[in-house]
């Protein structure tokens, strides 16, 4: 049984969530924070990626970049740009992308579920990642970036979550980087409470998106539980901000990958060395994305290529040995291109579908890669299928889209 519980967000004033909101800290890298950000005080990088705001010689993981973070964050709720909820709310976070929508309640699960396994997870996490969003989650004493949560969907959430948006009127509606963005507060006691209870119900929640960040509140829970060893379980810091969408509504994009070269093999010899578990063959269309579980495509000197599985070389027994990422990774990326762990290689890059073909092009005609395979996205059945059995999928097996935005929503670990 999943909990969910109320609570007191901090989230923009009116006027002020287009500006304030950004995208996860995550998905780019220092230089492209300060772009984005540039001009924008309100900016939530200021919060998440605080590195923008101090020299470009200082590390993104100096203890002055915490301490920025919440002298930041302290500045924007001191301004009244971020105003704290009066009572313990729930809401609805809709994102609209590309003719696709799907809607999610933001609220706090349990710490006690993710360790309980409640909320499952399908991938392992890095030490160096956790340990720089437990640092931040602890100094800024909150959980700024929701988790990507999702669950088999249950009609009855879906219609109470119906009723609601069709009888108020939203807080914001915003398009940012082409995504419509619109939250409902739920602020009704019985509405609350129904929606808490429907969640009893449902037996699991699985991570889309944020394994870090969940391992890393987590973390920060537990450090204060040892801090606060007669806490009772009601504590704001047992809980973390998340947010949960049907599953019915979600959709994986494709996750590539780039080579920067053939293990000193020839075109010739790597496309024979192929050939032994793959059927390769000029590509029907160019550039070439892939339909049919088990095909690839592969773009290899200026050439699109369709490999396609031969019988026998899937384990189909196997939820984990039978993921593409998986075929592609132990036929031919670690026997073949030599690359035994795509975790830490430098000689593997990988490429979110969000990018387009184009983007694989690119790299390969410059030069910059040797060789790009494109792939059929991983489904939301395998996901949870492969949680549900305890099992981790390979390494950058799945691509959501939209992403959720931070700063839409802070969770404080101390009540205020």
């Amino acid at each position: 049984m999943a909990v969910l519980k109320a609570f007191r967000a901090f989230r923009p004033a009116a006027g002020y969530a287009e500006k304030v909101a950004a995208l996860p800290y995550d998905v780019m890298n220092s230089e492209e924070a300060r772009r984005m950000a540039f001009g924008n005080p309100y900016s939530f990088l200021h919060v998440d990626k605080a590195e923008i705001d101090l020299p470009k010689s200082v590390d993104p993981y100096d203890a002055r970049v915490y301490e920025r973070a919440k002298e930041n964050l302290g500045k924007l709720i001191s301004a009244d740009v971020l105003v704290q909820e009066e009572k313990p709310c729930l809401y609805i976070y809709r994102q609209t992308w590309r003719g696709r929508t799907q809607t999610g309640i933001v609220g706090c699960t349990a710490v006690d579920d993710y360790l309980h396994n409640v909320i499952r997870k399908h991938e392992f996490t890095r030490a160096d990642k956790e340990a720089d969003r437990i640092r931040h989650v602890d100094t800024l004493d909150a959980n700024t970036g929701p988790i990507f949560l999702t669950y088999r969907g249950e009609k009855a959430v879906s219609d109470c979550i119906a009723a609601w948006t069709q009888a108020h009127d939203p807080v914001y509606d915003f398009t940012a980087d082409d995504v419509r963005q619109t939250v409902w507060v739920i602020d009704a006691d019985d509405t609350v409470q129904t929606l808490i209870s429907l969640f009893r119900e449902i037996p699991a929640l699985y991570i889309a998106d944020g394994h870090h960040r969940a391992a890393s509140a987590v973390k920060v829970g537990q450090m204060r539980r040892e801090a606060h060893p007669d806490y009772d379980g009601t504590e704001e810091f047992n809980y973390f901000l998340s947010v949960l969408f049907p599953m019915e509504e979600l959709a994986i994009l494709d996750y590539n990958r780039l080579v920067k070269d053939l293990n000193g093999k020839s075109e010739a010899a790597f496309l024979e060395s192929l050939s032994a578990d793959f059927t390769v063959e000029r590509a029907p269309t160019h550039p070439f994305s892939p339909k049919e579980p088990h095909t690839f495509g592969m773009y290899l000197g200026g050439v699109w290529y369709r490999l396609t599985a031969k019988s026998g070389t899937v384990d189909e027994g196997d939820p984990v040995a039978s993921l593409d990422v998986s075929v592609l990774q132990d036929k031919v990326i670690a026997p073949i291109l030599g690359i035994a762990d795509p975790r830490t290689d430098p000689r593997i890059d990988f490429v979110g579908g969000i990018r387009g073909l184009s983007a694989l092009e690119a790299c390969v005609n410059s030069g910059e890669m040797a060789v790009a395979f494109s792939m059929v996205p991983t489904s939301l059945t395998q996901l949870l299928a492969i949680a549900d059995a305890g099992r981790v999928m390979p390494p950058k097996s799945t691509w959501f889209e939209p992403k959720l935005l931070s700063g839409l929503f802070i969770h404080f670990l101390s009540e205020s």
